[in-house]
């Protein structure tokens, strides 16, 4: 889908070009932003290198696991229907945790571990729980305290102060996840989105 979108950009571009006769231009914008994309590129290569070499040194010294004990009692309010100790509780609390950190590619494992583990305790295979739905919006919510990525980005554009975005950004994604948790307890009570009571089967043994 999305090369399509990028396909339909570009052909836009050459037409419009030509329409306006403006094709050197399209061309030049073309070529100075190749140019840029590639020495962006480059530039966050070394920052992001040192970013993800910290968050991983956090990470071995047990940082992200302190972290997700920090927030297991959290977890268990927002995940009622899920056991404390149920693997699919571990998963949660380590992908939020890693998110947290910026972490995302340490996050991607337990995030598909969490889903595979709460469809076990799914009563309706097939059909997104209260407790899938919560997980997917918290993780939508881009809840982080360490914006490692845009931090990269800000350094290889060469801002002067990079770091400048963390509390903005602590404060963008603590209202963000606020809201996806409040939408999705809000919705799963109501009559539109409520979930109706798994239909219970009793094996019914022959009279003798």
């Amino acid at each position: 889908m999305l090369n399509i979108i990028w396909l339909g950009l570009i052909i836009l571009s050459v037409v419009f070009g030509i329409i306006t006769g403006k094709i050197p231009a399209v061309v030049a914008s073309v070529t100075e932003s190749a140019k840029f994309a590639f020495e962006l590129a480059l530039g966050l290569t070394g920052i992001m290198s040192l970013w993800l070499g910290m968050m991983r040194i956090a990470e071995e010294a047990g940082f992200v696991r302190a972290l997700a004990k920090a927030i297991r009692p959290l977890m268990r309010r927002l995940f009622p229907d899920v056991p404390i100790e149920h693997p699919a509780m571990g998963a949660i609390v380590m992908n939020i945790a890693a998110n947290m950190l910026g972490l995302g590619n340490a996050a991607t494992p337990f995030g598909l571990k969490a889903m595979a583990e709460l469809e076990t305790l799914n009563p309706r295979p097939g059909v997104a729980s209260n407790a899938m739905c919560t997980f997917l919006a918290i993780n939508t919510s881009s809840v982080q305290l360490i914006p490692t990525s845009a931090i990269a980005f800000l350094a290889a554009a060469g801002a002067a102060h990079p770091t400048d975005i963390i509390i903005t950004s602590l404060v963008a994604t603590t209202f963000s996840t606020l809201a996806g948790i409040v939408a999705v307890k809000f919705l799963e009570k109501t009559p539109m989105y409520r979930l109706p009571k798994p239909e219970v089967s009793y094996d019914v043994q022959p009279a003798q």
